[in-house]
């Protein structure tokens, strides 16, 4: 798991255009480094195409390595009922909900830390995270 995890952060890192491995362990926020955008798309390029796809799909580059596959995140909606249940992915991105019991493990990098990671950026932070499950909530198939 660890494994996985460091290896997300360093795809991470190569999406959001830095060169450099975080000088920390790949739990501690502080290493690894913010895009400057709070968009949500850009957000989702930069954090989770490698493993969802930039389609949403599930079929990013980084899939392969995991123990389960990455879900279809454009079928949220679908899987509940025909409704997106946007404050559940919100507090999943964060780490605050337990990931649904067809994710596995908690393989998938838990944002809420990263995107808050400075006292000052804590706002920022939920703004982040609520950006990126808006964005993905566009994604959802009709």
């Amino acid at each position: 798991m660890k494994i996985v995890f460091a290896l997300a952060v360093a795809a991470v890192l190569f999406a959001a255009g830095s060169s450099e491995l975080p000088s920390g362990t790949a739990k501690d926020p502080e290493s690894v480094r913010l895009i400057d955008s709070i968009d949500g798309h850009a957000l989702y390029q930069a954090y989770c195409a490698v493993c969802h796809a930039p389609d949403a799909r599930g079929g990013g580059p980084m899939a392969a390595s995991l123990k389960v596959a990455a879900p279809d995140l454009t079928r949220i909606a679908l899987r509940h009922g025909g409704v997106y249940p946007e404050a559940l992915i919100e507090r999943i991105i964060a780490g605050q909900e337990p990931l649904p019991a067809g994710h596995g493990t908690h393989e998938m990098p838990v944002w809420g830390p990263i995107f808050s990671q400075v006292a000052w950026d804590q706002d920022l932070g939920r703004l982040r995270i609520h950006n990126l499950a808006t964005y993905i909530r566009q994604l959802q198939q009709k």
